[in-house]
């Protein structure tokens, strides 16, 4: 295929932007869009031109590190699927595709496709996880048991690899997903269930400290999720923080 790429280039988060066009050709549909990436980049070391630079590491779905705005989709025109696993075959021969970072004032941009989502991580360190030492104490898996619906429900939850796919969807830039999504996974089991008021309050005035904006409700955040995670989780969220805070 022939192509035509439009890629934003911009050096740091201070200098001015904007869209450069690069024609490619001798992409193969079995590539994927990383791999598409990779073959412009040696094109450009080899005129001595800096290659555009962006985020990954697995390329197996499971990091969420390849977040690119293709087109206007977060991760692409395909659905369920994060950018690394994006083949070309969804283009055709002579399309023009614009690649832009992830746009979020709480994603600063770094350099060119590249954003700092570190604003997640803190998210995470204010309350996603729980405090039992299970350092040498581990004890029989069955030893508690958990409804199957509510297993089923925490591990589809536990499945958000951070993207920040939600976030780059959302008109509004709200990180209500992934939060809802970190909140729940715990939530719903009774190992997390101790610090569940603590957990859902931080997290929440986290997120905000961020500043991502508000949910309405849109769903843009549950189509253009990789992993299919539920607005459900966002109601259960809700619930969760209305509840800890009549707790005060």
């Amino acid at each position: 295929m022939k192509l035509t790429l439009k890629i934003w280039r911009q050096e740091n988060a201070e200098a001015k932007g904007s869209l450069i066009t690069y024609p490619i050709d001798g992409i193969e549909g079995d590539m994927s869009f990383l791999e598409m990436l990779d073959v412009l980049n040696e094109q450009l070391i080899n005129k001595g031109d800096d290659p555009v630079v962006f985020d990954h590491d697995c390329r197996e779905g499971i990091c969420g590190s390849c977040s690119l705005q293709i087109n206007g989709e977060a991760h692409g025109p395909d659905h369920l699927v994060t950018t690394c696993q994006l083949h070309m075959r969804k283009f055709k021969d002579g399309d023009t595709i614009v690649i832009e970072p992830f746009r979020a004032r709480a994603f600063p941009l770094i350099r060119d496709l590249m954003v700092d989502r570190s604003s997640f991580e803190r998210i995470q360190q204010a309350g996603g996880y729980i405090s039992v030492n299970t350092s040498g104490h581990t004890i029989d898996a069955n030893a508690i048991l958990i409804n199957k619906e509510d297993a089923d429900a925490s591990f589809n939850a536990a499945i958000c690899i951070g993207c920040g796919a939600c976030v780059a969807a959302c008109k509004n830039a709200s990180a209500m997903l992934f939060t809802a999504a970190k909140v729940s996974q715990f939530a719903l089991l009774p190992q997390g269930r101790v610090e569940a008021t603590n957990r859902v309050l931080n997290m929440v005035e986290q997120m905000d400290k961020e500043g991502f904006g508000n949910c309405t409700n849109t769903g843009a955040c549950e189509v253009q999720c990789p992993k299919g995670i539920s607005l459900e989780y966002i109601a259960r969220m809700n619930r969760e923080y209305l509840t800890a805070s009549l707790k005060g």
